[in-house]
């Protein structure tokens, strides 16, 4: 066995990773790049291998940065089947559909501005082309994809139906057990399950690092942070606009306000889902009530989790054009969530310069992004290749991260590993520099042999 580390490899974005096994490549995700633009374009345009030589993809969920390439790779040739889960599927019926639909309108308004910009990497028919290879497995549910080569998912509690990924691969007489992770989730989020590590060890494991090198604040004190600030630019007639993942990140937000709102601890101001994405998207989370944690209180109370007197969903374009034009105060949630695009970016243009607002970050930020840029509070923005300046207050809270810390990410590598060996290698995958570093050192004390590979490595295992 090898395995080629064509994305997310000392970066956060672009997951990609293909194993190589009797004369067969298995490629795990197809994420697309993000960051800046013009490194991005050509990552994403630079496949990691022919089409026609991947005999399988498996897809740990439907976030872009981990299934949005997969629209390409297919307008590209591929034509072999893609396993995913089954709510990951219906997610990125619309996750894929929206990433083209965004790529052609924004290359449209740039180009109708004069501005530089690129092609789409691909349309909306080639969306729709790649689910007809999609096929859903249910957690907990093996099945073999290829001769030799046994799948299992497993709850990763990232989000809604994440995985982290089980292959059993027999080679030579003998079998190799690689567990991937995917993105690991935190216990105790809102809505979704607790994430649940493989069992029964690993003679490979490729590891997701992005918060390898620190701990988050609870999910309480996140929620006591989301209330202050609602509060505050509520009294001084402010918006609070929020970059958010459609899928996910928007639902658990949403379900926090819900909670609030019914202990009366933030003020009855109309709180905006303005994304169509995310519309859809919170429609399939009420498909699978069954994905749910029937421990939160919210879950066991209502069915309506995601709809009540304060909320507004703006599908069309005219309203979302509208909130720009109406005062305060108000509730915003709009991907994408690192404010690369969508309907953020015209929020933030018209509303960074505002002191009486709060741009409100609720997730990883990646490198060269748009979102990065307002945590770290830079004093002018580029939007829509004009200048803004950031006049309006900057909160970060971290405690909503979808993605284990650095004890959640050690407890998970802990919990596959058991009372058995450690794995013969261990790969840190989906992390930045700093991070990987130190969660390299801290696994190496606790006896695994950490690996650190970076794109384009192709190792032995």
């Amino acid at each position: 066995m090898e395995i080629t580390f064509a994305g997310a490899a000392r970066e956060v974005t672009g997951s990609c990773h293909l194993v190589h096994i009797n004369g067969r490549t298995i490629a795990l995700d197809m994420g697309l790049f993000q960051g800046k633009r013009s490194d991005a374009n050509e990552k994403n345009r630079q496949l990691p291998a022919d089409p026609a030589s991947i005999d399988a993809i498996v897809l740990s969920h439907a976030h872009i940065d981990h299934a949005g390439r997969l629209p390409f790779i297919v307008a590209q040739g591929y034509r072999k089947n893609i396993w995913c889960t089954p709510a990951t599927r219906d997610l990125s019926a619309y996750m894929l559909t929206d990433a083209a639909h965004i790529q052609e309108k924004d290359a449209a308004f740039l180009e109708r501005r004069g501005k530089p910009h690129a092609e789409p990497l691909y349309t909306i028919r080639d969306a729709a082309k790649s689910l007809e290879h999609m096929i859903g497995l249910p957690i907990a549910t093996p099945m073999e994809i290829l001769p030799g080569v046994r799948l299992t998912f497993h709850e990763a509690g990232h989000i809604l139906g994440s995985a982290s990924v089980v292959l059993e691969c027999e080679e030579g007489g003998r079998t190799t057990r690689l567990v991937f992770s995917g993105d690991v989730g935190r216990a105790g989020l809102p809505i979704i399950r607790d994430p649940a590590p493989p069992r029964g060890g690993a003679d490979v494991m490729i590891l997701e690092s992005t918060y390898g090198n620190r701990d988050h604040p609870t999910v309480e004190d996140a929620k006591a942070q989301l209330a202050t600030v609602v509060a505050d630019t509520a009294a001084r007639g402010g918006k609070v606009l929020i970059p958010a993942f459609a899928v996910g990140r928007t639902q658990e937000i949403l379900y926090e306000l819900h909670e609030l709102a019914r202990a009366r601890r933030i003020p009855e101001v109309p709180i905006f889902i303005d994304s169509p994405l995310a519309i859809s998207a919170t429609a399939v989370f009420e498909q699978h009530p069954d994905l749910f944690d029937r421990a939160e209180d919210l879950v066991r109370h209502t069915d309506s989790l995601f709809r009540f007197d304060l909320v507004r969903y703006t599908r069309e374009a005219s309203e979302s054009k509208a909130l720009n034009a109406t005062r305060g105060p108000m509730v915003v949630i709009a991907a994408s969530g690192m404010a690369e695009s969508g309907r953020i970016l015209h929020h933030l243009a018209h509303g960074a310069d505002d002191p009486r607002n709060t741009i409100l970050i609720v997730g990883f930020q990646g490198e060269h992004t748009l979102g990065r840029r307002i945590v770290e509070r830079q004093s002018v923005l580029k939007i829509f290749g004009e200048e803004v300046p950031l006049r309006a207050n900057v909160a970060v809270v971290n405690g909503y991260s979808a993605h284990g810390d650095r004890t959640e990410l050690r407890a998970w590598a802990h919990a596959v590993r058991g009372d058995g060996p450690a794995p013969r290698q261990l790969f840190l995958v989906h992390g930045e520099r700093e991070a990987q570093d130190a969660f390299a050192t801290t696994l190496r004390g606790d006896g695994f042999p950490v690996t650190v590979p970076s794109r384009g490595d192709r190792v032995a295992v």
